[in-house]
């Protein structure tokens, strides 16, 4: 069964390289264009495309999916199955290319969190449980028909980088097994209207810059909950001293006081915290704007608060 995969990112990665190891013969791969980056806006891969050029898979990288010419190059390597992992919405004219299809491999047990950031959402919201979910894809986003699923716990400490490392090598095997399925025939579809009754329908949408500033008023567990799940990016940001104070890893301490929500706290050696409303949020790991990222200890001995 002829193969073409379709993503950018990290998380991408580990799911193609598993279909390789499988022994799937991927024939194609397609990538976002190489972006400007850095300081020195250097024409930067994607993830994706470093790997796939190092296992010498044709690449495309088009502007515009609806382009004639990347549809006919697309049309020309005659594969049976498209497998999207973490890429853009496809047109309709790309994903009803394949005889068999197209699936997607998304971060999240669907219908729950359907979106661009159902990692950090689902921290975000305190969840006990996600995963990972395979579908068919539809024209909707994230609405297709799904064929497996894999639950895996969402620890309290953990943090929305750590959680995404976990799902990226779960959901590689998880992909593996719905391709071999495919390939066999051996598979049956959920449509995801049977599992909607009755639930009440979180969504994952991207995050921006205000979603990321934290609101001192709320109780101490969504304030910790945000941090871990913007946690290492984009990141919780306050501000201290004037400046933009971006918070990485916390610990909570959930007491009654009588400080004003967002008062710091701190002796200048060994610990900063801030007040909530119903506790503290203890900074273990933090980054000022203008400096490096660092541990509270660290941190203290260069800024006198």
């Amino acid at each position: 069964m002829k193969i073409i995969f379709m993503g950018t990112p990290e998380f991408a990665v580990a799911s193609l390289e598993a279909l390789l190891e499988a022994g799937c013969e991927v024939v194609g791969v397609v990538t976002a264009p190489d972006k400007p980056a850095g300081r020195g806006q250097k024409l930067t891969e994607s993830a994706v495309k470093r790997y796939a050029v190092s296992q010498d898979i044709k690449v495309l990288q088009p502007e515009k999916l609806k382009n004639t010419e990347f549809l006919a190059e697309l049309k020309a390597l005659n594969a049976d199955l498209q497998v999207v992992v973490a890429f853009r919405m496809l047109p309709e004219v790309v994903w009803n290319m394949p005889p068999k299809g197209t699936i997607n491999l998304h971060a999240s047990l669907l219908p729950q969190y359907r979106g661009a950031a159902p990692i950090n959402w689902a921290i975000i919201n305190g969840e006990k449980e996600s995963g990972v979910t395979t579908f068919f894809l539809k024209q909707e986003i994230d609405t297709g028909d799904i064929l497996f699923v894999e639950k895996i716990t969402i620890t309290d400490d953990v943090t929305a980088g750590e959680y995404h490392d976990r799902l990226m090598n779960k959901g590689a095997g998880l992909l593996v097994k719905t391709v071999k399925a495919i390939e066999s025939g051996r598979y049956t579809e959920q449509p995801q209207e049977q599992l909607i009754e009755g639930q009440e329908l979180k969504h994952a949408p991207k995050i921006f810059k205000d979603d990321c500033r934290i609101d001192w008023n709320q109780p101490t567990n969504e304030v910790y909950n945000l941090i871990r799940g913007l946690s290492p990016y984009p990141a919780a940001f306050t501000e201290l001293n004037g400046k933009t104070f971006k918070i990485y890893k916390v610990t909570k301490e959930i007491t009654a006081h009588h400080t004003e929500p967002g008062t710091y706290l701190t002796d200048n050696k060994t610990y900063l915290k801030f007040a909530c409303t119903d506790g503290y949020i203890n900074v273990t790991d933090a980054q000022l704007e203008g400096k490096k990222r660092m541990g509270i200890e660290e941190f203290l001995r260069g800024v006198k608060l």
